[in-house]
């Protein structure tokens, strides 16, 4: 039976200092809160309270958490409300045990599969806004786990699934392996009660020969040592039977291929004695390959340090054998905990920052740290910043991208909900679309049947199956339009030719037009002809080339051939067209021996670009068409290019005769000296291609006062 003294004399063993006042207040109310309340079969449930708030204390936890280990319940089980908390205990007290509160009403069935496991750890995570909130649940837990046998058969199985799926995890991600290790042995239990008798009777096999193997190879390592000058203490364990069947299912490994059943741990004062030992260790006996792993150079994200080797031990069989200073032994046994409980050897802040440098990753507001009170009060988990985890009305766990809106929620559901979407319920309260869900959020989507995806989200969605979703909508759209208008325009030209469009659209001239033009139909024929990127009159001629009566020129055909009289040799070819206007876009200058892309301009023919061309991506994909350069092209073509050059006299005119030495023309030049007397200096020249233009870089570049030649885009 736990006592309330008991508690309050171990908090004050590690705290000396504590204000023990708040665990006497906290335990007064919890008991009056409890009073009539019963826990598992029956049973009251202070004494429930009382346990966590006893296993936080072995934790070497503060005042308040404990205080707040005693009242973890209080908002779930009994009338009290966080208000009466707050006004009672203060905000801080009142704070933790509503995240433990959240935490506990999550729906947390158990997953069918991993990755809803990792989605509800992250939540849990990322719920808890202190990382007491985290440590308080994990006492409950355990406290449940070891109570789990007044549960009825079903609960007990469901319980331990959850447990190794779900708190497990968390307790080994923050290094608090003795809670990790207990929650295993008890969950493996009742989750997998045949597999767990199995791997306990065989590793019991032999226990008393295990045994004496285990003192032997202690009492070996250690006089080795000692030998040497090394003063140490030597351990020996079994691995977790849950460890056990774990690596053999991984592994797909029968039970008598595990050797590292038993384990052996070193112990010293030093971390230059860790180095000293495995050098011991290592001539000693012959290390295996690849099975040395420095956690002591490269610590784990959980703060966990150690130098693990395998050898081939004194009896030819392999042993693992993990070397360690004391402070890092408790490290791995406490994790995250351990951080408050060496303030008694005085360290500075500089060594918390330097040994504990994970915790960086994890929280906010840790660099003025100067006692465990103030670090435990600012610690907040930040774990994973880029996602976000919400729950779907029937309790299934969504990882979205953080920022993200009701909107990529619903295309994550289903593609239809998505394109449907015309609101959204976040905890029961109606949204915007925009609206940025935050972790925790319930989201309810409204669609209305009938309904089609907006350009606009396109403004403020971040998951990539809901943009790419948007977008395939609006090319479908487009495409429907574009049919029709090809159609119309079709109708128009061939009756203007005296010719039947619906008739020949069945022909086999057809079906040869729509192959010489390179589609896969007729019908991205005339969707093509809709949107721009052929004309009905190239159609036309291919089916009719020489028509034996022409037509009066419609204005169509009018606006076409002046287009085409406007047309000069470009250099550059279209597939499949043999008569369109072509202009380079200013933005990026391509010139012979870029790679291009053409973009359909409406009006302008075809505009090239160099492919990665920013403005060129942000088109539409659908007036893309292929485009490359001719071999016979003979124009030149501007390029403009930067140079940085430390300034002094003659330096333009040098370059100006660099620049015309290799065959070139400067069409504009202009400079900027910056105040360290060296000069930007800009120019545009006329170049054949790229090889011509790499010639002229490079000429500059030997010039002396250059420091660095580069192409620009505009």
């Amino acid at each position: 039976m736990i006592h309330i003294k008991d508690i309050i004399d171990n908090v004050l063993r590690h705290h000396p200092e504590a204000e023990v006042d708040i665990i006497e207040k906290a335990y007064a109310y919890t008991a009056r809160m409890h009073d009539g309340v019963t826990w598992v079969a029956g049973k009251p449930s202070l004494p429930h309270s009382m346990s966590v708030a006893s296993i936080l204390a072995d934790m070497n936890l503060d005042a308040v958490s404990v205080a707040a280990g005693l009242l973890h319940d209080v908002l779930e089980d009994t009338r009290a409300t966080a208000p009466d908390l707050k006004a009672e205990f203060g905000e801080e007290i009142s704070r933790l045990v509503s995240g433990v509160t959240r935490i506990s009403v999550l729906t947390l069935h158990s997953p069918n599969h991993a990755k809803q496991a990792e989605n509800i750890r992250k939540m849990i995570l990322a719920m808890a806004d202190d990382i007491r909130v985290i440590l308080i649940k994990l006492a409950d837990r355990l406290h449940n786990m070891r109570s789990i046998r007044h549960h009825p058969p079903d609960i007990q199985v469901n319980l331990s699934k959850e447990t190794l799926d779900i708190y497990s995890p968390i307790a080994a991600r923050l290094g608090i392996y003795w809670i990790k290790s207990e929650l295993d042995l008890a969950a493996f239990r009742y989750a997998f009660p045949k597999e767990y008798k199995t791997i306990k009777a065989r590793v019991n096999k032999e226990l008393g020969e295990r045994e004496k193997y285990i003192e032997k190879v202690k009492r070996l390592i250690k006089n080795e040592l000692e030998s040497r000058g090394v003063s140490c203490e030597v351990m020996g364990r079994y691995k977790n039977y849950y460890s056990i069947y774990t690596k053999m299912m991984e592994q797909n490994l029968p039970f008598e291929e595990i050797y590292d059943i038993i384990a052996f741990r070193v112990i010293v004062e030093t971390i230059p004695q860790c180095y000293e030992v495995l050098g011991h260790v290592h001539s000693l006996w012959r290390p295996i390959p690849k099975k040395f792993k420095d956690y002591i150079g490269f610590p784990k994200p959980n703060m966990y340090q150690s130098l693990h080797t395998t050898v081939v031990g004194p009896f030819r069989d392999r042993i693992e054998i993990q070397i360690r200073t004391r402070e890092m032994d408790e490290v791995a046994k406490s994790g995250i905990a351990a951080h408050w409980s060496y303030k008694e050897g005085n360290i500075t802040d500089k060594t918390v920052a330097s040994q504990f440098n994970w915790i960086q990753n994890l929280v906010e507001n840790q660099t003025s740290v100067q006692d465990p009170n103030e670090f435990l009060e600012n610690v907040r988990i930040d774990l994973f910043p880029d996602e976000v985890y919400v729950f779907t009305p029937n309790g299934e766990v969504k990882a979205i991208p953080k920022g993200a809106t009701p909107v990529d929620f619903a295309y994550m559901i289903h593609s239809e909900v998505g394109n449907q979407c015309t609101g959204a319920k976040v905890d029961g309260r109606m949204v915007p679309l925009h609206h940025e869900l935050q972790t925790g959020n319930m989201v309810e989507i409204i669609t209305t049947k009938g309904h089609h995806p907006s350009k606009d989200w396109l403004k403020f969605v971040k998951s990539v199956k809901a943009r790419s979703r948007i977008r395939q909508w609006i090319k479908t759209q487009d495409r429907e339009r574009s049919l029709t208008l090809g159609r119309e325009l079709c109708e128009k030209m061939f009756r203007k030719h005296r010719l039947n469009f619906n008739t020949l659209l069945k022909s086999d001239e057809m079906s040869e037009a729509v192959e010489s033009f390179g589609f896969k139909d007729v019908d991205d024929l005339i969707a093509s002809i809709g949107y721009g990127k052929i004309t009905p009159l190239q159609l036309v001629r291919k089916l009719r080339p020489k028509p034996e009566e022409q037509a009066p020129p419609s204005k169509l055909t009018e606006m076409i051939d002046q287009v085409r009289k406007k047309r000069r040799k470009s250099g550059v070819l279209v597939s499949g067209i043999d008569d369109m206007l072509i202009r380079f876009g200013k933005c990026c200058r391509p010139v012979p021996g870029d790679p291009i892309t053409g973009y359909i301009t409406r009006g302008q023919g075809v505009t090239v670009h160099r492919i990665g061309c920013a403005n060129a991506l942000k088109i539409n994909p659908e007036r893309r068409v292929e485009v490359s350069w001719s071999r016979d092209g003979s124009d030149s073509y501007p390029v403009k290019i930067t140079l940085l050059a430390d300034d002094r006299v003659g330096l333009l005119a040098d370059i100006a005769a660099t620049i015309s030495k290799q065959g070139t023309n400067i069409v504009t030049a202009d400079s900027a000296v910056r105040q360290n007397k060296s000069v930007d200096l800009f120019f545009t020249i006329m170049v054949r291609d790229t090889a011509q233009m790499e010639q002229v870089m490079a000429a500059l570049q030997r010039l002396k006062p250059v420091r660095n030649v580069r192409r620009v885009d505009s």
